[in-house]
């Protein structure tokens, strides 16, 4: 109920060589500038997208409450996880003291060998067919994702707090390179986290607009051509997301499609290693 205390949670992932598994452990991280001292203090940490009041008086009244506490021993530094209200509730094991102008940091949770599924996923184009300034759009970037499946099967299941999430792989030499980070918002158990780690170096897709015909009242027939080439030496899988408005029938397409949504195409298009792959894809389009 104290401004100028807050906490956040922290996780860092860890890959293996293949990008298919990694050890997850997180961390919370309490910052206090409140200017009191919470001796034997009960810790509760609410993680949900609480409404607050504002309430000048609220603040004065917490910090001489907690200027009589008592002081104690610390113990464990272990969270205990409950549904609250329509929030999560992680109780610390114990009671801890947190001092003035102090960040301490206690241990949330440690999984080992949890499932990852990586995805590089090519957005040929943010704003339909044309930028603000009337330009075709030639988005040549392949975006890395990572999507894990918090559930108890997958060495998870547990609500995760909203958070910023650091990823480390070894190098050849054995020593852990930082290679991305994302922010996870509330996460509850069986929900999936996904993680944008980046972009593709070795990866790079080109769009080009190959036919647009007018072929009646507010009819149209659209071409676009897909490129993707893959200067890596392993084979790779791209997803291609497309964005098509108004009411449309995919004519003609070169590789099997999806409409997850009412206005996306969807495609998964294999690249052998250091080699190229052109999708094509024909739509009709009425608006």
């Amino acid at each position: 109920m104290t401004s100028g205390i807050t906490w956040r949670a922290d996780y860092v992932l860890v890959l293996n060589p293949a990008d298919t598994r990694g050890d997850l452990t997180g961390w919370v991280t309490i910052d206090n500038k409140s200017g009191a001292i919470y001796r034997n203090a009960l810790l509760k940490l609410v993680a949900g997208d609480v409404n607050r009041a504002v309430d000048r008086f609220r603040d004065v009244k917490a910090m001489e409450m907690a200027a009589r506490a008592p002081a104690t021993a610390e113990a464990r530094r272990d969270f205990q996880s409950e549904g609250f209200f329509e929030y999560h509730l992680y109780t610390l094991d114990g009671r801890t003291t947190i001092k003035d102008n102090q960040t301490k940091q206690l241990s949330l949770l440690a999984a080992a060998d949890i499932g990852i599924d990586k995805q590089l996923i090519y957005y040929g184009a943010q704003d339909y067919y044309r930028t603000s300034y009337g330009m075709p759009m030639s988005n040549q970037k392949v975006g890395v994702y990572f999507d894990i499946k918090n559930s108890k099967e997958n060495g998870l299941g547990l609500p995760l707090p909203k958070g910023k999430i650091r990823v480390y792989k070894a190098d050849a030499s054995g020593s852990q390179q930082f290679v991305g980070e994302d922010w996870i918002d509330h996460t509850p158990k069986d929900e999936r986290v996904k993680i944008k780690m980046g972009e593709a170096f070795d990866l790079v897709g080109e769009r080009t607009q190959k036919d647009f015909r007018k072929i009646g009242v507010n009819l149209y027939a659209v071409e676009w051509e897909i490129s993707l080439r893959n200067h890596e030496t392993t084979a790779q899988t791209v997803t291609v997301i497309e964005p098509v408005p108004g009411d449309w029938q995919v004519l003609a397409a070169t590789h099997a499609w999806e409409k997850p949504e009412a206005h996306t195409l969807k495609f998964q298009i294999p690249v052998a290693k250091e080699g190229a792959s052109k999708l094509a894809y024909r739509v009709r389009v009425k608006f």
